[in-house]
Order: structure tokens, then C-alpha cells, then sequence
């Protein structure tokens, strides 16, 4: 069940950074990153001399500060739910409706204001951006994400804190953030045909927001039925590959 688990926290990340509110501003904070400016990097689709490897260094820096937040925000949530093991069906039910509500924004049957609000960045030096300066940066995109991550990310918190230990919960956490920050990377390496994708993919924003809100309402009935492990179980049994080895 521990596999299924992994597989759909990696999952999870992956359709947070093709979401509308994050691939549309990576082009951008490959160009915070880099010490770029947008003209440089999409005049021949390269970046200038030297300034390749700043941009992957830069970018894994900021996908760590990422990744440190979701795993402290795990370590949390696993200790909440042990400390308040007799509460557990409010905390399953708490958490089923945070991700509805905001499956139901993404659909827009309601909206909701605050969710509509992503991180951004002040302009400065960006010539001067050091590598622990993007560490710093990962960290406040983290603790500001975007609505798409707040999402995904609350159905991950959950499931990795009804996990059998800690260190199963927050491998969950490191998962989901490797596999949002991982296309950060990526994209840095090979900038020149990421932007020529991420144009040709902006007509499919509004579709994936839409599968994104249909996942999150799935996902929410699931939790508030406590359905996740039954899933997971039926996973298990009909696709073996999905079982460790003994």
C-alpha cells in the first residue's frame, strides 16, 4: 500500500507544476534564477554563456528550499495526528472538505478570492541572486504556494499522517516535492525547447485546472468515506506490480 502511496504523491507533484498557476511563471523564475532577463533567454531559446549551470544549480537550490517546507509541513502534520489519535474522523473530515472546497474552485462552482492569489517575486538585482539565495526563495514560494499546490498538497499531508510511521509520512512529503520541483531542474537544463512547450501547452491550462478540481473532489470523497487504504488495497491485489518484493 506504501507503493501506491508513493506513486500517486509523485503524481500529485507532477500535475501541480503543469497547473495553471505554475507552469505559466516558471519561465520567469528560471530567469530569477539564472540572473537573466526574459529577453536574453527567449532570443534564440538558450541562455548566455555560463549562465546554463547557474540556472540548474539555482533551480535545484530552489526546488531544496521547496522540498524543506512540505517535509517540515508533514513532520507537523504526523505528529498533530498522533497527538490527537481519539480525533481521528474530525481531522479525516476537516481535511476531506479543505480539498473539496477547493476541487469545486477549480472547477468554478464557487469561487473563493484568496485561492485565486499566487506567490510572486520582487524584480532586485537579480545578477546578484546567489545559490543560497534561491534556497531562500524555494523556502517563501513553499510557505506562499499557489492554490494548486495548497490542493494536492493538503490530500498529501493527510495521507502521508495516517501512515504507520513518521519516516513513511514524510518519504511521502519528499516524493511530492520531487515531483513538483524535479521539472524545475529539467527545464533549467534544456530552457530552449521548455519554452517553446510551455507555449505550445498554455491552451491546455484551463483543462487541466478542470481535471485538477475533478481529481481533488474524488480524492476528498475518498478521504471523508475513508476509502484511501481500500483503494490502495485493491490497487495492491489487482496490479502486483505495485507490491515490494519479499
Amino acid at each position: 500500500m506504501f507503493e501506491v502511496s508513493v506513486i500517486g504523491a509523485l503524481a500529485g507533484g507532477l500535475l501541480v507544476f503543469f497547473s495553471p498557476c505554475i507552469l505559466p511563471i516558471v519561465p520567469f523564475y528560471l530567469s530569477y534564477m539564472a540572473g537573466a532577463s526574459m529577453a536574453e533567454i527567449q532570443a534564440d531559446g538558450t541562455l548566455p554563456p555560463g549562465l546554463r549551470r547557474r540556472a540548474v544549480l539555482a533551480s535545484v537550490m530552489f526546488s531544496a528550499g521547496i522540498i524543506t517546507v512540505f517535509v517540515l509541513l508533514g513532520a507537523a502534520a504526523f505528529s498533530l495526528s498522533q497527538t490527537f489519535r481519539g480525533y481521528q474522523t474530525e481531522f479525516r473530515l476537516f481535511a476531506a472538505a479543505v480539498v473539496l472546497l477547493m476541487g469545486l474552485h477549480f472547477l468554478g462552482v464557487i469561487r473563493i478570492g484568496f485561492l485565486n492569489r499566487s506567490f510572486s517575486m520582487g524584480g532586485g538585482q537579480t545578477e546578484q541572486m546567489s545559490i543560497m539565495g534561491a534556497f531562500v526563495v524555494g523556502l517563501a514560494f513553499a510557505a506562499g504556494w499557489t492554490p494548486c499546490v495548497g490542493g494536492v498538497l493538503t490530500a498529501v499531508v493527510f495521507q502521508a499522517s495516517q501512515e504507520a510511521t513518521a519516516q513513511r509520512g514524510l518519504f511521502l512529503l519528499l516524493i511530492f516535492g520531487l515531483g513538483m520541483t524535479l521539472p524545475f531542474v529539467v527545464a533549467a537544463g534544456f530552457i530552449g525547447p521548455f519554452l517553446r512547450f510551455a507555449s505550445r501547452f498554455r491552451r491546455h491550462l484551463g483543462t487541466v485546472e478542470k481535471a485538477m478540481g475533478g481529481v481533488l473532489i474524488l480524492f476528498a470523497v475518498l478521504i471523508a468515506t475513508d476509502s484511501v487504504n481500500q483503494i490502495a488495497n485493491w490497487m495492491l491485489q489487482t496490479f502486483p506490480v505495485f507490491q515490494a518484493p519479499t
